[in-house]
């Protein structure tokens, strides 16, 4: 019997592929293969040692390099995930505050930044955190230049504009992981409302990775099944005012954990981790990340802005970008999300040489 390996040979059409993602023209091949893999963390707070001890947990790398500006601190993490040794997966683990440790990473993920005190949006973090990636991008950059960037650090949609711009990679290989976290927890309110599983859930955040992001009603379902096409008038309107505190709560959920606890770890551990494990492992799979958005759904050629959109991820970055069908509502507060980041950037007035 002869084997059929490929959809051609069955007389089925590949072309659907180019109907659901929109090419990054800039794209560069996958990175080869490597003898190891390696990941860097820019940033040994909580939100950083909660991705360096998932991406561990989660045997995803070979060699994991800490990067911090406390030297004391930075040898505490360190030591005290190498006495786990026996109890996790084989790597490396290399810290030290000279970037030169991150050289020939696969992946840099930068955390680094001043914290989110309670009350303070993530916007207002903006200013604060810009002269440190200034200090930290170009040298990540210069040691490790066949890396992805994946920022992490808020406001990160800014952020990663501003990593772009520093580092002078091509826009595809200059993540942020943008609504990845915030999509998470969309999902597991309307699972929890619908009592379903959230893995049955397919729902997007998009837009800005807070206040002005955008639900996308229309694409939600669960098993397949979309959700507002099942309700009819008043019940149809009811079940919208439900979902839109869905989103507001979704908005307000780091706040609240920030206000409980002082700060947000494992939920972005997690989330990170995620990214990475489709990123390293050429998975092609589908996540709401921040990147160049220009040109997609009515945003300006000429606007330089990073917001999240539904991507596939794989070794060569961005791979291509979901052509979702939004509502003309939807699109117009994509647009006006990206309108609130661009005017961040061209108040900021930055010289990104």
């Amino acid at each position: 019997m002869k084997k059929v390996s490929s959809l051609s040979q069955l007389g089925l059409n590949s072309d659907i592929h180019h109907a659901l993602f929109r090419p990054i023209q800039e794209a560069a091949p996958p990175s080869p293969t490597k003898r190891r893999t390696k990941v860097s963390v820019v940033g040994t707070g909580n939100v950083g040692m909660a991705i360096a001890q998932t991406i561990l947990t989660q045997n995803l790398v070979d060699d994991l390099a800490l990067v911090d500006a406390k030297p004391d601190m930075l040898r505490g993490e360190m030591l005290d995930l190498q006495h786990a040794a026996a109890f996790l997966p084989h790597t490396r683990i290399l810290a030290s505050p000279d970037y030169s440790i991150t050289a020939g990473s696969d992946i840099c993920i930068i955390t680094a930044g001043a914290r989110q005190i309670p009350g303070e949006t993530r916007l207002n973090l903006l200013h604060r955190n810009v002269a440190l990636f200034k200090q930290i991008v170009p040298p990540v950059a210069r040691h490790s230049p066949g890396a992805l960037l994946l920022v992490v650090s808020n406001p990160v949609d800014v952020l990663t504009y501003i990593a772009w711009k520093l580092s002078g990679f091509p826009a595809n290989r200059v993540i942020g992981s943008g609504t990845n976290l915030d999509s998470s927890r969309f999902r597991f309110l309307l699972a929890d409302h619908l009592e379903v599983n959230a893995q049955d859930v397919q729902a997007y955040m998009v837009g800005e990775h807070g206040d002005s992001s955008v639900a996308l009603w229309s694409s939600i379902s669960v098993g397949g099944l979309p959700i507002l096409s099942q309700l009819k008038g008043d019940e149809a309107a009811k079940e919208q005012e439900v979902l839109e505190k869905i989103r507001r709560a979704v908005v307000d959920s780091a706040y609240e954990v920030i206000r409980l606890k002082g700060y947000t770890s494992w939920a972005i551990g997690y989330s990170v981790a995620s990214l990475a494990r489709s990123l390293l492992r050429d998975q092609h799979r589908i996540h709401p990340v921040s990147l160049l958005a220009k040109g997609f759904y009515g945003i300006p050629d000429d606007r330089e802005v990073f917001l999240s959109l539904p991507a596939q991820l794989g070794r060569g970055g961005v791979l291509g970008v979901a052509n979702m069908q939004l509502t003309e509502e939807e699109a117009k507060r994509l647009r006006r999300s990206a309108d609130t980041l661009w005017s961040l950037q061209y108040e900021l007035e930055l010289e990104l040489v």
